[in-house]
């Protein structure tokens, strides 16, 4: 496609991004009238939003928009996905400069389609503004397919903490184009692009977790949100956590343990949950922890100590791992 998002104008750019969609059974009405209806069968419907700004949360020198497109639906899809729920559907609101060139919408568009298939969902919808700086809105929607919804607050002391994803993958990649490399290929992708393990979640509350979160802020962060929620302490053992041994040849080359990225680097959005201690769990899911009575130390400790490094990401914080 020739020109800018100008030139094509808002109605010609909503058709060219709404003709690249597809559908699923739970679309009842899709883009194209006021608002879209999606099946609710369970009657509850989970939601989730988030904003991803053009110099803060993406880098066009560093991801293409497709590459935009599949991060900014993975990380809404996985926090559905992370309640227990099966995603649906996914909301987007879009504020691109007029000058834009037409093709970065519509390859965007390919990226946010293409990942929503991958979680079993679909764009039914949004809306496009002119504005100075590219920024996307997305909401993401959910069923609990008449299960319960797994929260942060269900924690128990004697629960084992277990995972199942990526963890710092993302926080390497990013290590690895700060320092202008494309390479280890596989790290640099999963920053641009992560692949959070969507079933996981619902098979989660199948299985009976009795917490979960996505790893979207760290490791250590996101199982603080939950003992904070459920009032508890969480021990994370080190020695549990997989480390690739091209992640410690990437800590080597630029000086970091890479321990740290795998405990406070974000944007992997694997799922961390909590399950009673005799819950047998599939291969898939590593047992990295426990859940422990309060204390007076942190609520997140790593092998019985507090950790001490900093981490994790804080918007208003400016923290980044």
């Amino acid at each position: 496609m020739k020109g800018t998002v100008g030139e094509l104008g808002e109605f010609g750019l909503i058709r060219e991004l709404t003709s690249r969609l597809t559908t699923t059974p739970a679309v009842r009405v899709g883009p194209g009238d006021d608002a879209a209806v999606v099946a609710a069968p369970d009657r509850r419907v989970v939601a989730s939003t988030d904003i991803l700004l053009e110099g803060r949360h993406f880098r066009r020198d560093w991801s293409t928009a497709y590459d935009v497109g599949r991060k900014a639906a993975a990380q809404n899809l996985a926090d559905i996905a992370a309640m227990g729920a099966v995603p649906t559907a996914l909301l987007l609101g879009l504020v691109v400069p007029a000058e834009l060139p037409a093709t970065w919408p519509s390859e965007l568009m390919d990226g946010l389609r293409d990942e929503c298939q991958v979680a079993g969902a679909a764009v039914v919808g949004g809306d496009v503004v002119r504005g100075d700086t590219i920024t996307i809105a997305i909401t993401a929607l959910g069923d609990l397919r008449n299960h319960e919804p797994v929260t942060r607050a269900g924690a128990q002391p004697g629960d084992v903490v277990a995972v199942t994803g990526w963890l710092g993958w993302s926080a390497a990649g990013y290590a690895v184009l700060s320092r202008g490399f494309r390479s280890p290929r596989a790290f640099v992708e999963a920053h641009r692009r992560p692949e959070p393990p969507y079933h996981a979640g619902p098979a989660a509350a199948g299985l009976g977790a009795t917490s979960m979160t996505d790893v979207s802020d760290g490791l250590i962060a996101d199982l603080g949100h939950i003992a904070e929620a459920s009032k508890v302490r969480i021990d994370v053992r080190s020695g549990d956590i997989d480390v690739p041994s091209q992640m410690n040849d990437i800590g080597q080359a630029v000086g970091v343990d890479p321990l740290q990225w795998v405990l406070t680097g974000g944007e992997d959005h694997a799922i961390v949950a909590t399950f009673p201690p005799d819950v047998k769990l599939p291969a898939r899911w590593k047992v990295i922890g426990e859940v422990l009575n309060p204390s007076a130390l942190p609520q997140v400790t790593v092998d019985g100590a507090p950790w001490t490094s900093k981490g994790g990401w804080d918007h208003f914080g400016d923290i980044e791992s």
